[in-house]
């Protein structure tokens, strides 16, 4: 018998910055319900699916008690008693319903809690994990990247760039890959310590918030506690940056206001280069601002053998990622589900990225709950990289135990990075030497 969506309730929560969200709630036709959360973003591009918020003076506006009432009052007749095993045609119907480009009619928060809590009740009802429900292909386990040092957005602006992260790709398991980081986060609060910098506390995402001289400094730090914790940089862990530069691009510069500079496309490029020559960095992303295509292509030229990823640049959507692989600009997708505003479009991403031969980065949102959604989503996508946060607070670790869990309880595989490696890097260092 198939099943049918039968009902559809949604109310307020708070996610992990005390900000509110939402939940909804699935029911089917054989009895199951099922629940998902919805993250929310505070380092948002200007091209994301709108998150819709009621504007009253409750939370300073950004209530989501009218977004959960329609759930049920525009939604639910709409979708009741459509096969609720169709994901594709549940997606499509949602997206008719908003009937706008950027879902701002009634919210991609709506859409996508929807579509997850639909999904998920149809895990529970063929009792089945949800990676295997929303496979499309191998499930594998991604590598982590994982956030030790925060600036920007997530961290008060201290530093101009958002994230910087370790990529422990040279392990066999999961769970030694989170060993690594575990380790290397606390080597890296104890060098902080160490050195005399003030910590601002924990950041958005967990990781370490200090006030450092430069942004370079960060790289330094980081590199060193990767070596104090025990491990080779750039054999075992690598470096990531999350650079955010939307956020510090303005008239045509970018402002590092807490170095005194400002920098144009090509001297942003100059840097980032220099960086990835002197440390074990790997993998970039959002190098530079969500519309300067230019400066993308530059930095896509001169650095082909590191990760460069899109997140403003692309917001999960096919459209922004044909145009930038049109226009020869970035190698990786970050995926962020409410960017977009269903499963369906989310992992038409990744499939495109596929087809296209970039890399996929399946990530997290700043504002997180407790809903471990994303780390089946990664695995199911088989993407092979997911970018949670930090190993602390719960919002991540939820991910994070659940990966631990389909680890153990799946016997699911842990193949390895899957972009430019350092050695990769190298090898076209010396053979553009050569030439």
């Amino acid at each position: 018998m198939s099943l049918t969506l039968q009902n559809l309730r949604a109310l307020e929560i708070l996610d992990s910055r005390g900000r509110p969200t939402l939940a909804v709630e699935a029911w089917l036709s054989d009895g199951t319900r099922a629940s998902a959360q919805v993250p929310s973003g505070a380092s948002t591009g200007t091209h994301e699916a709108h998150e819709r918020r009621d504007g009253s003076p409750r939370f300073d506006g950004k209530g989501v008690r009218d977004v959960a009432r329609d759930v049920a009052a525009i939604f639910l007749p709409a979708l009741q008693n459509l096969p609720a095993e169709d994901q594709r045609a549940l997606d499509a119907r949602l997206i008719e319903i908003d009937g706008t480009p950027n879902k701002s009619r009634y919210g991609a928060n709506a859409t996508l809690g929807i579509s997850c809590a639909v999904a998920r009740a149809v895990s529970v009802a063929r009792r089945e994990p949800l990676f295997r429900t929303l496979s499309t292909g191998t499930p594998v386990l991604p590598v982590p990247m994982i956030n030790i040092l925060s600036g920007g957005l997530h961290a008060g602006g201290n530093l101009e760039f958002q994230d910087f992260l370790i990529v422990p790709h040279g392990f066999s398991t999961m769970a030694d890959a989170l060993e690594a980081a575990v380790r290397i986060h606390s080597t890296a609060g104890d060098i902080l310590r160490r050195s005399g910098y003030t910590l601002t506390g924990v950041a958005d995402e967990g990781g370490w918030g200090p006030l450092l001289p430069s942004n370079e400094e960060a790289l330094f730090l980081l590199t060193i506690a990767i070596g104090e914790a025990g491990y080779l940089p750039g054999e075992q862990v690598s470096i990531a940056l999350d650079v955010a530069a939307t956020h510090f691009y303005k008239d045509g510069k970018y402002h590092l206001e807490s170095e005194g500079r400002e920098l144009t496309s090509s001297q942003m490029v100059d840097l980032l280069a220099r960086w990835c020559a002197s440390f074990p960095v790997i993998s970039i992303e959002d190098g530079l601002a969500e519309d300067d295509w230019d400066g993308w292509a530059e930095l896509t030229e001169r650095l082909q053998a590191i990760q460069l990823v899109g997140d403003d640049l692309f917001t999960t959507n096919v459209t922004r990622l044909r145009e930038g692989f049109k226009r020869k600009t970035a190698n990786a997708v970050l995926v962020k589900m409410n960017q977009i505003g269903t499963l369906t479009e989310t992992l038409d991403v990744c499939a495109l990225a596929r087809e296209i031969g970039y890399s996929a980065v399946v990530s997290a949102r700043s504002g997180e709950t407790e809903d471990s959604f994303l780390a089946d989503l990664a695995v199911a996508s088989g993407a092979g990289q997911i970018k949670i946060g930090s190993i602390t607070r719960s919002e991540r670790l939820a991910k994070y135990n659940r990966l631990l869990e389909l680890e153990a309880w799946e016997e699911l595989t842990f193949p390895g990075y899957t972009g430019p490696t350092r050695a990769s890097q190298l090898m076209t260092d010396e053979e553009t030497v050569d030439d």
